[in-house]
């Protein structure tokens, strides 16, 4: 026993798949991450933000090195959000008059950017174990023997 491991790295089909499976996970989980918050927060008041949310067609390149992603949801989801709303009026310098009536709900931001940073480094782990799986049979002896 020489003491090394046998990693064999994923096919390009393998990883393919995976990356693909990764993104459209992400984009369900993300849409059921903000209904839970949505519902938990309270930023209901006719619902139709709660059934609005929706995860538009993923594009990617055939191998999913390249991914755009759009998620959509109304508007009035961004000031539930942030905590401003209709007692704000347009081109307010800042001081009201008055306490502020609304509070911030944050159902959107708080675990988006989380999520983001885990596609990133689950898609750069990825892509990278599949270059060094093309490089390593590319340089492997019995690979180039018998496909060239």
């Amino acid at each position: 026993m020489t003491g090394q491991t046998n990693i064999t790295p994923p096919s390009e089909g393998q990883a393919e798949s995976a990356r693909q499976k990764f993104v459209l996970a992400f984009n369900k989980t993300m849409l059921q991450i903000w209904q839970e918050q949505i519902t938990l927060l309270d930023v209901i008041d006719t619902g139709r933000l709660l059934n609005n949310l929706k995860a538009l067609p993923v594009h990617a390149d055939g191998r999913f090195y390249e991914v755009s992603l759009t998620q959509l949801f109304l508007e009035y989801g961004l000031w539930q959000n942030f905590g401003t709303g209709k007692e704000i009026p347009r081109g307010n310098p800042g001081d009201l008059g008055h306490a502020r009536v609304r509070k911030k709900k944050p159902w959107f931001s708080r675990k988006y950017y989380a999520s983001v940073m885990n596609l990133r480094d689950f898609m750069a782990d990825n892509i990278g174990h599949e270059f060094v799986g093309i490089v390593a049979r590319a340089l492997d002896d019995k690979f180039v023997r018998y496909n060239h």
